[in-house]
């Protein structure tokens, strides 16, 4: 039977979505396929709310907006019992293709907090679903929330719904214990306050713009997606405005006071006063063609609209514009980690009585990433902060807590760069490379350990100027616990340095790379596939036991496959024969370890294949680590089955260099170098 649960509130503006996000998430980190369903929305065709989750990536049942809505407002009003029958039947149909379902309450416009209200509570137990309750708490004391809580629920248990949690949002920090102690005094479930974060209630730019009927003047379209945390007006002299100008704000200011847009165009850029969100010019007045002339010699990036309306009105308008708190990426990554760290996830569970599965999708897989990093935190140095994925990663991975960042580049440069992406580096450390302490000390330590190769402090220094090695230094040193490169530089230069002087572990020929593949169902290991393109039998039996002691990293019990053409005895030839010898290698040198081969990739994974081919063997059938005999195979067979199955493949992973070092594609996107530096922490954790 699906298990649900239905997310509502009495009143706009909860970050309801942003609630519905974190358990959609906490849900599929137990069982295999979660769906969402929202009963009442504005239009079938397009509900944001439906939309943000379904681009967020974490909805595992391939749904698809039609079936992930019910009726709309006008149908409700129209003949609510119709409307609710209809509710009723594609709410089951879409139930019998999940393990689990979220039903995210409705968020009227045009009717009272009591209509809303009663309709959620109706729906709700027709749906037989229990019921978490999120209520804002800002601009109220825990007393009055906690009044507002009493009569809502009781509402809800009218219709004999079950109460399972209540979750209080936009909490000032201060006081969220407080909160939490007056909820808890309504029922005796599951109480969760959030703190209050501006950015999920921040509308966009363009959002602003529709407003208020403003046309972009000057500016990228680009820019016109971002936040604004704030409106301010700008009338008063520009030192005064400079005083009170907060950060990713909207400046209102009259089309005749053109004096300050130069300098707020340069507040802007400047890495004390800005980033701003935009520029609102009101009144319609022209535009004198010596500014428009001035400008025009400029590069601005800043989206600087024009409207018609007065100051007065314009302002008026902006303060009514809210944005959902799902509504893009940055949201969702300030929203699930808000979840994340105020949530008591186990204990929330537990009152929706979700049972876990047993299996490991790519999402259980992620979490538990997550929370292998976070058990303890590591450094990770990142040499390639010129590259603006690296810095929306490090804002992820701070975000999410699971790493501590370290960012080679000049300072100001990349805290400029931050702002102008909207994001928050502000707990990462950043390093300068050309400090000449540093760079000092580094080449002395160079010189030394590369003396027998006749390196001198000269060559060490210039060598330096590469931050690949740079950050290695800092890995060798003890300053960074590891490091993460290759979305700019090569394989290669991503991995000499750590040949050079970190050096492999003892009694380890090769260093090697291999994926986490997160299948379906479950996680397995494939290696080598990045590094060694013909292994010899002692490598590849070096590359079999690093990669156990990979799968073991990350929770995975080894079974190790070593792959040929041919299984047990049944051929023979120099290919198979190496598999055999590097497979006797292995027994001698780990005889812990459960190792089959040679061993074909069918008797490996398929348990009918294996009771005929090699019957009572402890791997076949149910191999969890697969040994390529060369690199052409290893790196195609990741690729097949990542392009053609859907499986997730994590990697590659550098195996065997005594201090972690690891690679990023030229091509990977922010999430896969998020994955990376999140693997690179938890090796880090067993060096």
């Amino acid at each position: 039977m699906t298990k649900s649960v239905f997310i509502a509130a009495s009143e706009r503006q909860v970050n309801k979505s942003a609630i519905a996000l974190g358990v959609v998430e906490l849900f599929a980190r137990q069982v295999k396929s979660v769906g969402f369903f929202r009963p009442l929305v504005p239009s079938l065709t397009a509900d944001p709310i439906a939309t943000a989750l379904i681009a967020s990536g974490i909805i595992s049942s391939r749904q698809e907006l039609e079936a992930s809505v019910g009726v709309t407002h006008d149908d409700w009003a129209a003949d609510p019992a119709a409307a609710l029958d209809v509710i009723v039947s594609k709410y089951t149909a879409l139930a019998e293709r999940c393990d689990a379902l979220v039903v995210i309450g409705t968020d009227f416009d045009d009717l009272t907090a009591g209509t809303e209200l009663d309709a959620n509570s109706e729906i709700a137990a027709n749906l037989n679903t229990p019921v978490i309750y999120v209520c804002r708490a800002a601009n109220r004391s825990p007393a009055i929330l906690q009044r507002m809580a009493e009569e809502a629920l009781e509402v809800f248990e009218a219709r004999d719904n079950q109460i399972v949690g209540i979750v209080a949002t936009r909490a000032d920090a201060a006081h969220v214990d407080e909160f939490k102690t007056a909820l808890s005094k309504v029922r005796d479930v599951e109480v969760n306050v959030i703190p209050h974060e501006p950015l999920l209630a921040a509308p966009t730019v363009q959002a602003q713009f529709d407003a208020v009927g403003a046309e972009l003047w000057r500016g990228k379209a680009d820019f016109l997606t971002k936040e604004s945390l704030q409106t301010i007006v700008g009338a008063m002299t520009l030192p005064h405005v400079l005083q009170r100008l907060p950060r990713q704000a909207t400046v209102i200011m009259p089309a005749d006071r053109l004096d300050l847009l130069p300098p707020l165009v340069m507040a802007h850029r400047s890495s004390t006063y800005g980033p701003l969100a935009g520029i609102i010019l009101t009144g319609g007045f022209d535009i004198p063609e010596e500014v428009v002339n001035l400008l025009g010699t400029a590069e601005v990036d800043l989206p600087i609209g024009r409207t018609q309306l007065d100051t007065f009105s314009t302002a008026s308008r902006l303060q009514r514009v809210q944005g959902i708190s799902t509504s893009t990426p940055r949201k969702i990554e300030v929203a699930r980690a808000l979840f994340d760290h105020n949530v008591d996830e186990d204990a929330l569970l537990k009152a929706i009585n979700l049972t876990t599965s047993d299996i490991r999708t790519p999402t259980m897989f992620e979490h538990q990433l997550m929370q292998m990093a976070r058990k303890n935190v590591k450094k990770i140095v990142l040499p390639e902060s010129s590259d603006d994925r690296i810095l929306r990663a490090a804002d992820v991975v701070l975000h999410r807590r699971v790493a501590e960042v370290i960012l080679l580049g000049d300072p100001g440069v990349i805290s400029r760069r931050a702002a102008e992406l909207g994001l928050n580096l502000s707990k990462a450390e950043l390093v300068d490379p050309t400090d000449p302490e540093l760079v000092e000390r580094f080449a002395e330590e160079y010189a030394k350990l590369r003396a027998h190769k006749g390196v001198t402090i000269e060559q060490a220094r210039e060598k330096l100027t590469d931050l690949s090695y740079f950050g290695t230094m800092m890995v060798h040193l003890g300053m960074a616990d590891g490091m993460v490169s290759g979305a700019v530089n090569t394989t290669a230069n991503t991995i000499r340095p750590s040949l050079e002087f970190v050096k492999t572990k003892p009694g380890v020929s090769v260093v090697s790379g291999s994926f986490l593949m997160a299948m379906s169902s479950r996680v397995v290991v494939y290696a080598d596939c990045a590094v060694n393109p013909n292994p010899t039998a002692a490598q590849l039996a070096d590359i079999a036991i690093s990669s156990a002691e990979t799968a073991v990293s990350f929770g995975i019990e080894p079974r190790v496959a070593m792959l040929s053409y041919s299984t047990g005895d049944s051929g023979s030839g120099a290919d198979v024969d190496l598999v055999r010898e590097a497979t006797q290698i292995v027994k001698e040198k780990a005889p812990e370890l459960k190792v089959e081969g040679p061993i074909q990739f069918d008797a490996a994974v398929d348990s009918v294949v294996a009771a005929k081919k090699m019957p009572g063997s402890e791997v076949a059938g149910k191999a969890t680590v697969f040994i390529f005999p060369d690199l052409n195979t290893g790196n195609n067979t990741y690729k097949a089955v990542q392009r053609t199955s859907g499986a997730v493949a994590v990697g590659p992973v550098l195996q065997g260099l005594r201090k972690p070092v690891n690679d990023l594609s030229r091509g990977a996107l922010v999430d896969d170098i998020v994955s990376t530096i999140t693997i690179t922490a938890i090796q880090a954790q067993t060096n």
